[in-house]
């Protein structure tokens, strides 16, 4: 136990060593892009730097599995450049059992970072993107809550909020749709209440539109206005409402499956997030599969000059590893795949592969 709880420790040392080494770069890469990004701009030192702070939780999210790899060559060189993994062999105990302290770490960063850190990347990259939008003028917004689907549109001249039932996949075309107009001191000036609302080249197209203006000193009711076709102007494009939605990372994994149901409701597909949202829960296993395909690679006596290919095999089939998983998760947004079969497979193909290196190298 004494022995566990010594490996554990290591490699939890050299994991945070290794995190905190390419939190440092990455904040200065970051840093420097934000200032190339607005330098130009009226953004102060402080927002840009605020900036950084925000966007750096979501890229070190992402490179969590690069991490845990250069983490686990790291601890067993060093273990074996000590002979300390010799000793432990001497003393009766496997490799294998040696391996099981550091993949019960690399599994608990894993829990860890799916229940705690992913909510804080998701709340983080949310507001990057609000202030960096806000800094680029770009006020175009949709989001679905329990009472439907919202968006907003707006200039310089004002707001206009646009809340509907339900859409259509691309979020082109609204049912039961109502906009309402705000000047840009937040007043509102006018509502608009139609079946339907299609997004045409620079304007909502609206069928049995109802008309209320709410800037007159007259009760709004009885200056009501009733159309059968009505053009709202819009600056929103199909492609701007789609990237509007934003990546799944963007919601927290707690309150993904209810977005899913909203978005099955509002008519949106949902299989994106559907897919992200096991892929996430599969990420302590692609965690586990990175330590035992490092494991695989650098658990043995170095001898000379095998350790550099040693080394560069493990991170070249962790890169492989890393693309198939890309590649299965592009299959399953597309719905080629099954989003349980896209999230788990490579982790789970990856965890098996390692495993049989390990029992060749040990067992023969």
């Amino acid at each position: 136990m004494i022995l566990h709880r010594y490996f554990a420790r290591r490699f939890l040392m050299t994991f945070l060593g290794v995190f905190a080494v390419f939190l440092l770069i990455m904040m200065f890469i970051d840093l420097t892009e934000q200032f190339r990004r607005y330098g130009r701009s009226e953004a102060s030192t402080l927002e840009i730097v605020t900036l950084t702070l925000l966007n750096i939780p979501q890229g070190i999210y992402r490179i969590l599995p690069l991490i845990m790899i250069l983490a686990t060559i790291a601890l067993f060189l060093g273990l074996s450049r000590s002979s300390e993994m010799v000793v432990t062999r001497a003393a009766g105990r496997s490799a294998l059992r040696a391996l099981a302290s550091p993949l019960a770490v690399a599994l608990a960063l894993g829990v860890l970072a799916v229940a705690i850190l992913n909510p804080i990347v998701a709340s983080t990259s949310k507001e990057y993107e609000t202030r960096g939008g806000a800094l680029r003028g770009d006020s175009s917004v949709l989001s679905i809550g329990s009472s439907g689907l919202w968006l907003r549109q707006g200039n310089a001249s004002g707001q206009t909020v646009i809340r509907a039932q339900s859409a259509n996949l691309d979020g082109t075309r609204l049912t039961d749709v109502t906009f309402i107009a705000f000047t840009p001191q937040g007043k509102p000036v006018r509502r608009i209440d139609a079946e339907t609302a299609t997004l045409t080249s620079g304007a909502w197209q609206l069928t049995t539109a109802k008309e209320w203006m709410l800037d007159q000193d007259t009760v709004p009711e009885a200056n009501a206005t009733v159309h059968p076709a009505l053009a709202v102007p819009s600056t929103l494009t199909p492609d701007q409402i789609r990237d509007s939605f934003g990546t799944p990372s963007s919601i927290p994994i707690w309150e993904l499956p209810a977005f899913i149901d909203r978005l099955k409701t509002a008519g949106f597909s949902a299989q994106r997030h559907l897919v992200w949202f096991h892929t996430e829960l599969a990420l302590p296993a692609f965690l586990v599969s990175m330590v035992m395909i490092g494991a695989s690679f650098t658990l043995r006596h170095q001898r000379g000059g095998r350790t550099g290919m040693m080394v560069m095999f493990a991170i070249i089939l962790a890169f492989v590893i890393y693309f198939i998983r890309n590649f299965a998760l592009v299959l399953g947004e597309n719905g080629q795949l099954p989003a349980i079969l896209a999230a788990w497979a490579p982790p789970l193909a990856a965890i098996g592969l390692s495993m049989g290196i390990l029992l060749h190298n040990e067992d023969g």
